[in-house]
């Protein structure tokens, strides 16, 4: 039978494994010492960073017939949310928006202010020169400035441009992505910005500014088309204003000339000058209605937002998770070690064969 033929796997025996790593445990006593002491010096020479978050709801354009279909739809398990809405950027793509140099330029543009008060400078500055930086960050830099130093091309010296950066401008600029993130929520709709920052009131403070740089964007870009209606209609009322009032004054002083004069062709002449009069008037207000259309237009595409979790100052560190790495790096240590041990006095004493 090939049952019987069949050879039966090699098992591991625990008893003689444990026998050989308690026989070296002077070994373990030596190594796990060191690498306690190695990994707290470590792990301690970066510095602490701290997280603060908040969430944001922003008004969704719905038209009633897109209402209507998504119930019908997601009755067969089809999701149309994103399909709604009559915008050319939805709401998926606003995280996108960290890609963009000029978004995070004015992010970068940010007065922020450490808890203790002694760090005042916009966000540029604090990335570039107040952020603590291992010890081991020291002697690297020393090295690199006894060596010839590169060209950092690129960048405007004249005038600061987003989308002319030298290397050190997208250097900081890089940073500033890093510690920054905005999620969305694609069921809900639910946008969710962190900011992770070396100081508590610092995280804060930019959470709550890129929330407001971010309501902005949503409002000038929903409200775009109205506000460039809501400016043609105003220029043109302004014209015509100017037209009627002009013509008022013109019937107003030719009627003045001519009041004790009654020719006929005097009055074919004040009624045509009336008769224009009135179609601009008549002109003036039909503008002034749709000015007043278009104003109100504007109202009704800028969104309203809902602040369902406020930033706040965080009160512990968000990281690193420094117990956490000394543990991780101590059974690290200890798996190696038994490893080293097993391996040296020959691995095959330990495996038993189960051969019947």
């Amino acid at each position: 039978m090939e049952g019987k033929n069949a050879k039966s796997p090699d098992a591991i025996d625990l008893r003689m494994v444990a026998k050989k790593l308690i026989a070296h445990k002077k070994l373990f006593f030596k190594v796990l010492p060191i690498v306690f002491v190695v990994s707290c010096l470590f792990i301690i020479s970066f510095p602490r960073y701290y997280y603060s978050d908040t969430k944001l709801a922003p008004e969704m354009e719905n038209s009633a017939a897109g209402g209507a279909l998504s119930s019908i739809a997601s009755s067969f398990g089809f999701d149309l949310g994103d399909m709604q809405t009559s915008d050319a950027i939805t709401p998926l793509l606003y995280p996108d928006l960290l890609e963009d140099n000029g978004f995070v330029a004015r992010i970068l543009a940010v007065q922020v202010q450490s808890r203790d008060g002694e760090i005042k400078a916009n966000y540029h500055d604090y990335l570039k020169t107040y952020q603590k930086k291992a010890w081991w960050f020291i002697p690297i830099k020393w090295i690199q400035s006894l060596l010839p130093k590169k060209t950092d091309q690129g960048g405007n010296p004249n005038q600061y441009d987003p989308y002319y950066l030298s290397r050190k401008e997208n250097g900081v600029l890089m940073k500033a992505r890093k510690n920054i993130k905005i999620d969305i929520d694609k069921r809900t709709g639910v946008i969710s910005i962190g900011v992770k920052a070396q100081d508590p009131l610092v995280c804060k403070t930019l959470t709550d500014s890129i929330k407001d740089l971010l309501q902005v964007f949503i409002t000038e870009y929903r409200t775009n088309k109205a506000r460039t209606d809501f400016d043609y209609y105003k220029g043109l009322v302004e014209d015509a204003k100017r037209e009627y009032e002009k013509a008022r004054r013109v019937y107003g002083g030719t009627a003045d000339a001519n009041t004790r004069v009654a020719l006929r062709s005097v009055e074919l002449k004040m009624e045509d000058m009336e008769n224009d009069m009135q179609l601009k008037f008549n002109t003036y207000t039909t503008l002034n209605s749709q000015l007043q259309a278009a104003k109100a237009k504007v109202q009704e595409r800028t969104p309203a937002f809902t602040v369902i979790k406020g930033a706040a100052v965080p009160v512990k560190p968000a990281g690193p998770k420094r117990m956490i790495f000394v543990l991780i790096m101590l059974i690290l240590a200890t798996l190696a070690t038994g490893a080293y041990i097993l391996l040296k006095d020959d691995s095959q004493s330990v495996i038993v064969s189960s051969q019947e």
